[in-house]
């Protein structure tokens, strides 16, 4: 989706047209995330752009759009750009160093003295 959106109509008053934009866009990105994905791909993921115009327009995270278009709106923009891509998403593992540090901070050592001492019958 690129897409330049309006804030002004002449029949519906500007909050009600931001509902009207984040409600499309919510629409839009349920309808990608619902097609099927390829075998080799994890998820869908989103590239996304917001501003003013096209030309100005900068990279934003997908969480982000909400918060952008209310920005807009307070900031009494006549219209802004929106740029949301789907592309394909692949899960990464993470490096060992980080697993095994997370499994030792985990374990606490008050875990190990519990269990001692309930072990031992005491």
């Amino acid at each position: 989706m690129k897409k330049t959106f309006k804030m002004t109509h002449p029949k519906i008053t500007v909050p009600r047209r931001v509902e009207a934009i984040k409600y499309e866009v919510k629409k839009y990105i349920r309808r990608e995330r619902r097609k099927t994905l390829p075998l080799d791909v994890d998820f869908w993921d989103f590239d996304c752009r917001f501003g003013a115009d096209e030309a100005s327009s900068k990279v934003i995270h997908l969480s982000a759009i909400n918060k952008s278009i209310s920005e807009a709106e307070s900031m009494q923009l006549e219209s802004f750009y929106l740029e949301i891509l789907v592309k394909p998403g692949y899960r990464r593992k993470k490096p060992q160093d980080e697993q095994q540090e997370s499994l030792v901070d985990s374990a606490s050592p008050d875990d190990t003295l519990s269990c001692q001492s309930s072990c031992d019958g005491n």
